[in-house]
């Protein structure tokens, strides 16, 4: 199987953003919910929420979690 071009680009940039210690998948969940609070209110972010921001860059997954989350959080201030 051959990759084009655009998926190449898609995995070296991905591996660009891996970091030597990154959460993994339970602990980004563990954490998403005080990450979406803290960034609606406009908190600066502690060193460990940090992690979290990385792990959203990287896993699509946990990013639409963590993008049905802040959506409920914008809708019950609303």
């Amino acid at each position: 199987m051959l990759l084009s071009r655009k998926e190449i680009d898609s995995l070296m940039k991905l591996i660009g953003l891996t970091q030597d210690v990154e959460l993994n998948c339970e602990q980004c969940l563990y954490l998403i919910a005080e990450f979406a609070e803290r960034e609606l209110a406009g908190k600066t972010l502690p060193a460990g929420l940090q992690a979290v921001e990385q792990h959203l860059s990287v896993c699509a997954e946990c990013r639409e979690e963590y993008e049905a989350l802040q959506q409920a959080l914008r809708e019950l201030s609303a």
